[in-house]
């Protein structure tokens, strides 16, 4: 489990297919203190298990599904991504409820600067209106943030400052793919809706 606020944007360092996953392997300072084999990172939102740690860098294993789905599919060594390491007992508890499980990949259609602040405009996935609720939360590589705008399967959300200094949405331009999470609560209402409906 997770909250959505990032704690550092790693460097990928490498990113590679072996014989039974793809390797990533991701440079930090912060994010990989005192991690430990088989702990939980969300990298760009996505739950991965670290299987080696140490030297300022963990790797983790990620299955050709994982890889397809999600934005993982077109990192390469130098790219930028969202770490957090999974909620323990005890920590603040920040953004929103985040499982690290990606709902599916949208598209920047319009990053830019407005004022002090960045409007940034998304696309999701057809059909993923129903789950997109105005000033309700959304995951977006990871990020926990505030829909400020929802029309059908298109949603907007203003950056501030701090967010765009401390991940990855810096190097975003028109056209990038973000990882999407939606809500888990609305996720389940709507589950439960459609079983009374049907």
């Amino acid at each position: 489990m997770f909250t959505g606020i990032i704690e550092e944007a790693g460097t990928v360092d490498s990113f590679l297919k072996g014989k039974g996953s793809w390797r990533l392997r991701v440079g930090a300072r912060r994010a990989l203190e005192a991690l430990r084999e088989g702990d939980s990172v969300a990298v760009n939102g996505c739950c991965l298990t670290a299987v080696e740690t140490g030297g300022g860098a963990a790797a983790f294993d990620v299955l050709e599904e994982t890889r397809r789905l999600t934005n993982l599919r077109s990192i390469a060594p130098g790219a930028l991504v969202n770490l957090e390491r999974s909620l323990r007992a005890g920590d603040p508890m920040g953004g929103h409820f985040v499982s690290g499980h990606v709902d599916g990949t949208g598209e920047v259609e319009l990053f830019e600067a407005r004022g002090a602040d960045h409007y940034l405009r998304i696309r999701g996935p057809a059909g993923c209106g129903r789950l997109i609720v105005h000033k309700g939360s959304i995951a977006v590589d990871g990020i926990s943030l505030t829909v400020a705008e929802a029309d059908a399967d298109r949603f907007a959300v203003w950056i501030i400052p701090h967010t765009l200094s401390a991940t990855n949405l810096r190097v975003l331009r028109a056209g990038s793919a973000v990882n999407l999470e939606f809500d888990m609560l609305g996720k389940y209402v709507e589950k439960l809706v459609h079983q009374q409906r049907a």
